[in-house]
């Protein structure tokens, strides 16, 4: 294809790019802060005391060895027996009219 046939293409096709829908999809909220989360760098004994067994542990993995405990609003994820971070989970959207 020549450049004048290649430039000739772009501008034909550059009004159909410019129409182009935007699709914007949501991260959406992670519902209120009711819950203190587990803070970087606590002991997994600190976190326990605070917040009791976990729903589910899961055992380490990798080196170095990453350990998650899920709680029923948030896992925990350590790096040997500390913090290094605390995740909420996403709770579903409720809809005010319904």
């Amino acid at each position: 294809m020549t450049p004048s046939r290649l430039l000739l293409s772009l501008v034909l096709l550059l009004p159909l790019a410019a129409q182009a829908d935007t699709l914007k999809i949501p991260i959406g909220q992670q519902g209120a802060d009711l819950t203190n989360l587990p803070e970087k760098g606590q002991s997994k004994l600190s976190v326990l005391e605070r917040f009791g067994l976990a729903d589910e542990e899961h055992p380490a993995v990798g080196k170095p060895p990453i350990t998650r405990w899920d709680y029923r609003e948030f896992s925990v994820y350590f790096e040997y027996d500390h913090v290094i971070d605390s995740v909420r989970h996403q709770q579903p959207r409720t809809n005010a009219t319904e």
